[in-house]
């Protein structure tokens, strides 16, 4: 079955109730089974810009690596997923693009964006993010939070120095610890994981996770997944209820059927035989 039949998406960016403009950007290919969403950093309109760049160009150059081979394919040599390969090497030329845009325009000096990125494939999902933006993931009645973030308090939480209730009232919270655009290099952590029918998944800048806490996301996407749309605009809403302090960005995925990759007679044959 296509993603397009598989898979439904829906998507909200908002400046907020404080802040004039949005620095958030997203991206979604639904032909690809792709949701790219980035929350941008630095004075006047410089987030905006390394937030635009970074899901303009991976959203691009993704489709481009992944129309020459599926990404659920395996490099002959190594067997690693093509997949991992590819958002590897495109995180570190976007990086680099952000990077040398922000050393070579005074107006961008210091710029930089978090990332967040979802790609469906093989009744699977492969997430790499860098920063603080996150995806979550209602399955059933169970909902979780699937990254975890790159920031001081993030550390502070592993560390046993602050318990996760006192986090949301601390000091620094927007301090990221790897961000796009800020270094030469940047190491985006990149894992999959099993896809079931029915799941929904949440990707988010901080405006949202900031605002909201993550009971009242999951109790929210429970009862309104079964209408994206609705369900996007109202975490929004909730936010900006909240204080809306933050721009506010959500892509929404739900799982409709299954997307397993087409098998030859060949590959099911030996996983008959579980080789």
């Amino acid at each position: 079955m296509s993603l397009t039949q598989a898979l439904e998406f829906a998507t909200r960016s908002d400046p907020g109730m404080v802040r004039s403009n949005n620095e958030d950007s997203v991206c979604v290919n639904p032909v690809l089974g792709l949701a790219v969403l980035a929350d941008g950093m630095g004075g006047y309109n410089a987030g905006e810009v390394a937030s635009g760049m970074a899901t303009a160009l991976l959203g691009t150059e993704l489709e481009k690596a992944f129309v020459q081979k599926e990404p659920f394919r395996r490099d002959a040599a190594t067997g690693f997923l093509w997949v991992h390969e590819v958002l590897e090497r495109e995180i570190a030329r976007t990086n680099g693009a952000i990077y040398q845009s922000a050393r070579s325009q005074p107006q961008y000096a210091g710029m930089g964006t978090t990332l967040v990125m979802a790609m469906f494939h093989d009744n699977q999902i492969t997430v790499a993010h860098i920063g603080d933006s996150r995806l979550y993931r209602l399955r059933g009645e169970q909902f979780e939070q699937v990254t975890r973030d790159h920031s001081f308090l993030q550390e502070q939480i592993d560390s046993g120095l602050i318990t996760k209730e006192q986090a949301r009232h601390a000091q620094g919270k927007n301090l990221v610890l790897r961000a796009l655009g800020i270094d030469p290099q940047v190491e985006a952590e990149i894992h999959d994981y099993k896809v079931d029918v029915g799941d929904v998944y949440l990707l988010c800048s901080d405006g949202l996770s900031d605002m909201v806490e993550d009971v009242e996301l999951g109790e929210t996407l429970q009862a309104l997944s079964s209408n994206l749309e609705l369900c996007a605009m109202q975490l929004i809403q909730m936010a900006n209820d909240n204080g809306g302090r933050d721009n506010v960005s959500v892509i929404l995925v739900k799982v409709r059927n299954e997307f397993g990759a087409p098998r030859s007679r060949w590959s099911r044959l030996l996983a008959w035989f579980g080789k």
